[in-house]
This record gives structure tokens, sequence and C-alpha cells, in this order.
């Protein structure tokens, strides 16, 4: 499938605060190809994210030798009931605990609650694992990156229950303004994906221009959820400037001024990447 054209560069750099460059969505286009087209087009760094023991163990990999990269590193709530069920949940939330003390792990996540793909049976493995993962993160000073479908009302009763990390992400935000008025009100970051641009996401329209300015994020989810006009088509950090455009232009901002916030708040919650 052709990939959307690369966007005109942002004068200012930008980040993308979660992909998936594991995840290879062709020939011929290697993950160090990624990187490659997000730099010229402006993307300064990538937050890398793993979801099991084997793409976080790659994770962490990748940012200790790449610049360019940053490392989160978590056993995703849909995997849990699988790792719970083989008795292994305990053995690879210890290989969390220690990639989560490297360096240049600066995020513990993607972890949280799924309830669209995991049916009751298996919410008690999400719960055990995302409370594991939240003590991991406050344990070792690193910001939560949360995967919430489905699931927003049980997210936030568990991270006012057990204490958020300081530093709490909401990844690919699929709130609405409720939501958003609440992780201001405890100064939690929502990262806005591709599905922002969507012309029918009219909730997360409406969630961005109440949230905190300086708790906005931007992200690609690559390989997943390409900005509109390019839905259906391959994703990657490079096609980041266009979601930025997106949301700046929602808000009635320049891009440049929406691009240097968000390039401000990114660092804030993870640190350089130099």
């Amino acid at each position: 499938m052709t990939r959307p054209p690369a966007p005109e560069p942002l004068a200012v750099p930008i980040y993308d605060n979660h992909t998936h460059l594991e995840i290879k969505d062709g020939e011929g286009f290697t993950y160090a190809d990624a990187l490659d087209a997000a730099v010229a087009a402006g993307v300064a760094g990538v937050i890398q994210v793993g979801g099991d023991v084997e793409s976080s163990e790659w994770s962490a990999a990748l940012a200790a030798q790449d610049r360019r990269v940053l490392a989160a590193v978590a056993i995703h709530p849909n995997e849990a009931p699988g790792y719970a069920t083989a008795g292994t949940l305990d053995e690879a939330l210890a290989v969390i605990d220690a990639l989560a003390q490297q360096p240049r792990v600066r995020a513990v996540g993607e972890t949280g609650l799924d309830f669209f793909r995991t049916g009751d049976d298996g919410q008690r493995a999400q719960f055990t694992s995302f409370e594991a993962h939240i003590e991991i993160a406050k344990r070792h000073g690193r910001a939560l990156q949360i995967h919430d479908r489905d699931a927003h009302e049980a997210v936030v009763e568990t991270l006012l229950r057990v204490g958020a990390p300081d530093v709490t992400v909401f990844h690919c935000f699929s709130g609405d303004e409720h939501l958003a008025r609440i992780a201001a009100e405890h100064g939690w970051y929502l990262s806005f994906a591709g599905t922002v641009t969507f012309s029918n996401a009219k909730n997360l329209h409406a969630a961005l221009r109440v949230a905190d300015r300086s708790r906005i994020l931007v992200e690609t989810d690559a390989p997943f959820l390409t900005p509109a006009p390019f839905r259906g088509r391959p994703n990657s950090p490079y096609l980041t400037p266009y979601t930025v455009r997106f949301m700046a232009e929602q808000l009635g901002i320049e891009a440049d001024a929406l691009a240097a916030e968000t390039a401000e708040n990114t660092v804030r919650a993870y640190g350089s990447w130099d």
C-alpha cells in the first residue's frame, strides 16, 4: 500500500510520544527508514512503546543504541490475561520492572484497561497488571502511559485509589470534554493521535479545546490511526505534523506555536532525548 506523502516540516521540531516501530507494515521500510523519515519531517524523536515482554525488550534495546529513541515498556492490558492464564504474569512484570530501570526507558506503558477487546473473564488480570505497572512507574520515577478503551471511569477510579504517578499520560486519548476536565484537574497529560483529525471525532475536538495546554502531547500510535486524509494507509512518525496542524486549527493558533508547546510538554514529561 502506498505511503502517505511527507508533510512540510514544521519550523519547530516536535516529538512522537507513542509509536510501535517493531510492527512491520510492509516490505522495504525498516524502523531505521521510519526514523530517518521522521527526522526529515521535523520529528526530532520518538518514544518506542512495548506491549509484551519481547517488544519491551526490543524497545529498550533500540533506545539504548539510537539517540532519536526513548522507550516505554509494559504488558499491554489485552496481553495481561494471557500471561495470567499461563501463570507467568508475575514473571513478565518482573522483566518490565528491570527494564524500567534503564536510563533511556522513560515510561511504563502502555498499560491500563481495555473493556472493548477483553471481556469480564480477563478484567481481573488487567486490574492486577495495571496496578503493578503504576507501582513500577512510581518506584522508578517514570511516566505512566495509559491505554484506556471503553474503560474511562475504571481507569480514573484506579488512578485515584492507588495514586497516579507524577507524570500520567492518556495515550491516544479517546475520552470527551468531561474526561479532559478531570485530567486537567489532576495534572494528567492527554496525548492526541491521528484520531483527532477524523471528522466524526467530535468528542476529541471538544476535549482538545478544554484541555490544559501545558498537558497536551501528540503521537502517531503508528502503524495505526493514520491521520486524515490518509486513513487506511500506513502510519509512521513522519506524519505527526499533519496531526499537529489539525490540532492547531481546532485551537485557533499557529501550528508552530502548538509545536513548540507540545515539544516543551513532551520533554517535561519524559526528559531530554540528548
